[in-house]
């Protein structure tokens, strides 16, 4: 029975959230439906990542876990297939608890807060959907599930020129979409007959084992799905609606925007692209490891000369998660578990970043650094706050970006040719840069004289506030204390990955 597979819960949840919202008629109960239903989703993760750890542990080595295959269209062999690996684990994790943090964030919203938490809802389901299924028709279609709601999020909850920057992101993802939705038919058509007469097929496990894809076309695809995911990744020269789409969104659809649905990009390049072209991404890669190299540093840079709060975070995004497709493009273990690593670093802290730029906006009415100063004084939380997800964007060991980024430089660096070093060695650059704009905004906003006397009136961070802020903290000092066992959740799942790479040499 259906629902007996755990995965499944991760889309019944949400949808039991729709209707508790479409049911709710006071703000009570839109906040007593929303807090249930997240913390109920962070709970079932939580349980997911212990459960699939023991069975690791005892010797369970299946690619996939949890595994449900029921027939949803048949004349196309369109199934719903769900599975996960350590990777997906950890992304229903991340997705959980941004999800969770983003609600409490949310908890004074204006207007409609019943319409804003039913896209809201709607956008977390098409979320967890795309990280539990394995049926590439299927992922596409809780992809456009995505992306859809965050046109209505923008557009009408934002902020500045929201119209305009909703609309631009539409057009911009929805061309990435057009692209994906090519390369995936193309799979699809190519994927069967295998050797045993068996129809052509959507499941991602099924094409990467029949590995009948052949090279000429692979060449085609290759193209076309990393693009259609790279856009969603912010990759360069496709990365323009980000900063926008950033700046304009509301603080949950920021959180949830940046912290998962970009992760969304950069998981299926890895899951797509690299494991089921493995013969193209060999010998392309070289032309998106150039890419993304141009997006790290271009998006450091850039965000060294805003003033705008979100536009810096913004730029810092784009940086960070050029970061993750330039490590997955390494082709190796060991700079591809850097890339996870990463996805979930950038993930929390620019979930914690967009959070504090919300609340401080919400005090102050401006994200002009030069209007501001000496927040330290006035609101000493949120102050303190900012600063570590500041230190954990730089690199600071003890957070969670430090890992990330030293596994991301040592894979990528180890058994590389000249080309690849160059690239890495220009990649590594960032960090200096990315220093100086953490500590440039650190020293304006924070620290120095205060601009505004009317800032010595506001008040420092509510308990709602509070309550979303350490929950970020804590998961980033948790991956920066204790990397280890995200290593061990996701060791077994670059296997067969690596494999196929190897084999298509």
């Amino acid at each position: 029975m259906i629902l007996q597979n755990i995965l499944i819960w991760f889309v019944i949840i949400p949808i039991i959230m729709l209707a508790g919202l479409a049911l709710s008629k006071k703000m009570s109960q839109i906040r007593t439906v929303m807090v249930v239903c997240s913390l109920a989703l962070c709970g079932l993760a939580t349980w997911l990542c212990i459960d699939f750890l023991d069975q690791r542990a005892a010797g369970n080595t299946a690619e996939m876990l949890y595994c449900g295959d029921w027939m949803w269209y048949a004349p196309l062999n369109i199934k719903l297939s769900v599975g996960v690996d350590g990777i997906s684990v950890l992304m229903l994790m991340l997705s959980a608890v941004i999800v969770f943090a983003g609600t409490i964030a949310s908890w004074k919203i204006s207007p409609l807060p019943r319409n804003f938490f039913l896209w809201f809802a709607l956008l977390s389901m098409g979320v967890f959907g795309f990280f539990i299924t394995i049926d590439i028709f299927t992922m596409f279609m809780f992809y456009e599930v995505a992306l859809i709601p965050m046109y209505l999020l923008i557009g009408v909850w934002g902020t500045g020129r929201k119209e305009y920057s909703a609309m631009k992101l539409t057009l911009m993802l929805m061309g990435g979409s057009a692209f994906l939705m090519l390369g995936l038919l193309g799979i699809y058509w190519h994927s069967g007959p295998g050797a045993d007469g068996a129809a052509h097929t959507w499941n991602i496990l099924e094409i990467a084992h029949n590995g009948n894809i052949e090279k000429g076309w692979q060449y085609f695809l290759f193209p076309m799905t990393f693009v259609g995911f790279g856009v969603l990744g912010a990759m360069f020269p496709f990365h323009t609606w980000s900063p926008d789409g950033h700046a304009c969104a509301p603080t949950a659809v920021s959180m949830l925007h940046a912290g998962v649905l970009m992760k969304l990009g950069g998981y299926g390049c890895f899951r797509i692209a690299i494991y089921l072209l493995p013969q193209a991404a060999n010998d392309l890669a070289w032309i998106f490891i150039i890419l993304t190299g141009i997006s790290i540093v271009y998006g450091a840079f850039s965000a060294c000369v805003q003033t705008d709060l979100k536009y810096i975070n913004a730029y810092s995004s784009v940086s960070h998660c050029g970061m993750v497709l330039f490590a997955i493009l390494m082709l190796n273990t060991t700079a591809m578990t850097g890339a996870i690593m990463q996805m979930l670093s950038h993930g929390l802290m620019t979930a914690l970043f967009f959070a504090l730029i919300g609340m401080i906006y919400g005090r102050t009415h401006t994200r002009d650094i030069r209007k501001m100063g000496g927040l330290m004084q006035i609101m000493p939380y949120l102050g303190v706050c900012y600063m570590i997800a500041g230190f954990a964007s730089l690199g600071l060991p003890g957070l969670s970006g430090f890992v990330a980024e030293m596994t991301i430089f040592f894979g990528s660096f180890q058994d590389a040719d000249l080309f690849h070093r160059i690239f890495v060695i220009a990649a590594t650059c960032s960090i200096v840069i990315t220093a100086v704009y953490i500590l440039r905004v650190v020293g304006k906003l924070l620290l120095g004289p205060v601009h505004d006397e009317h800032h010595r009136q506001l008040t420092d961070a509510s308990w709602y506030e509070r309550l979303s802020t350490v929950t970020l903290i804590v998961c980033i000092a948790a991956i920066g204390c204790f990397p280890n066992w995200i290593n061990e959740t996701i060791q077994h799942s670059f296997f067969p990955i690596i494999e196929n790479l190897k084999a298509a040499i």
